[in-house]
């Protein structure tokens, strides 16, 4: 078989296919983390990381780790990757294309039986998305030595606890802290991933490279009313708390507005009791903001909260505010964006650099060294949905580009 990098997409494109139908559901695509179906999605990709020639290793939190040795006395080694689970009803390709074009350029490599000047490992994320937690970043936070044991206390909404879920799935929660990566002999971190939005599509753009990623908070907003008979209780006795959230989650509308670049988000609700004949009692949502500026960021979050505060005191609501997960903003290594700048070109496409409003495990991935991404176009600016979709020839050019990539860093003027 010839490796050159349009067959190599074709195979990216096929292995996509078949991770695609690996879930937990028949009729849509879901892999939670810690799950008999997360499992056989890394055993599948542990399968191909074999046969490209790495040694397979999987720690503690469930990361899959393949690595590819380079030359005789290479002591430095760069990180590749991105994560294998998704959200509810998922696309095929947020997570599972940047393991599988960095596993193709490995694949390439042993095929044309070279070695770099650095070893190469290729991570494949337990937990990216957050979906069975609530809380993100789950597999790069034990590589990267920012697990938080707090974390092992987390419930999921089927009553087990994540210490639990580890068990189950053969890890060995006391030993996740010596799962951390020694930082000393990396060279850094890349990414590849799509887009996840409109802009490489709008330029006509195969990719574009991530110049920074922005900071995101989450939370937990619970407001807290009185239940009572929907046909007996006057309008002006109510402490209805669904109203009330309703009126904060238009106002997270108007002020994101306000700002150019912020995004804030209240993706999730749930009212108790939930009866048609019965007035809310209690609401809790949540709230996701976002902005490359953390100061700004800041800023609106602490508006918001005085403006839920404010909101409960007038309709008599009790409301409660709490922190599920924060991460400043990241810019990515200026030596590697300029690495990836060159090996764009080489390809002969403009180099276009743009921010992610999406978070990564790049972002957790500093804390080790340097890093860096590279975006490909996808369809519409389509993500987290199942017509999430990407040409093959734009693959194609992104496993071109991580391949030049490689070689130049490899090159002592190139770092």
């Amino acid at each position: 078989m010839a490796y050159d990098a349009m067959t190599l997409a074709d195979v990216v494109m096929e292995r996509a296919e078949i991770l695609g139908a690996i879930s937990e559901e028949p009729q849509l695509l879901v892999r939670r983390f810690a799950t008999p179906t997360l499992r056989q999605a890394m055993d599948t990709v542990a399968g191909w990381m074999s046969d490209a020639g790495m040694n397979v290793r999987r720690d503690n939190i469930g990361n899959l780790i393949g690595r590819y040795e380079g030359v005789l006395g290479a002591t430095k080694t760069l990180l590749l990757g991105s994560h294998l689970d998704t959200v509810r009803d998922a696309g095929k390709y947020d997570g599972p294309l940047g393991v599988l074009v960095a596993v193709a350029c490995v694949e390439r490599l042993q095929q044309a039986g070279r070695r770099l000047p650095y070893a190469i490992e290729v991570a494949a994320f337990a937990d990216e998305e957050g979906l069975r937690y609530h809380t993100a970043y789950l597999g790069s936070n034990v590589v990267a030595g920012r697990f938080d044991p707090a974390y092992l206390t987390l419930v999921d909404d089927d009553g087990i606890t994540l210490i639990e879920a580890l068990r189950s799935y053969g890890g060995d929660p006391s030993a996740l802290a010596a799962d951390a990566r020694d930082s000393a002999d990396l060279l850094g971190y890349c990414e590849v991933h799509i887009e996840q939005g409109p802009v490489l599509e709008a330029l006509d753009l195969p990719v574009g490279i991530v110049s920074g990623i922005a900071g995101q908070s989450r939370f937990t907003v619970t407001w807290r009313g009185m239940a009572g008979h929907a046909g007996t209780v006057p309008m002006r006795l109510r402490r209805d708390a669904l109203c009330a959230a309703a009126e904060f989650i238009t106002l997270v509308e108007q002020v994101a507005r306000e700002h150019a670049g912020l995004v804030a988000t209240v993706g999730q609700i749930a009212v108790q009791p939930g009866a048609s004949n019965v007035i809310p009692g209690q609401v809790t949502l949540s709230l996701d903001v976002r902005h490359l500026d953390d100061g700004l960021r800041e800023q609106t979050i602490g508006q918001l909260h005085a403006q839920a505060l404010s909101i409960g005191e007038r309709r008599q609501i009790d409301v409660t505010w709490g922190v599920v997960q924060e991460h400043g903003s990241l810019l990515c290594a200026r030596e590697l964006v300029a690495l990836l700048g060159r090996a764009v070109q080489a390809q002969g496409y403009p180099i276009h650099e743009l921010p992610s409003g999406a978070g990564h495990d790049a972002v957790v991935m500093a804390e080790l060294g340097p890093v860096a991404m590279l975006f490909v176009r996808c369809k519409d600016g389509v993500s987290h949905h199942p017509a999430e979709s990407v040409a093959v020839a734009d693959v194609a050019v992104a496993i071109d580009v991580l391949q030049e990539f490689l070689e130049l860093l490899g090159r002592a003027d190139g770092r």
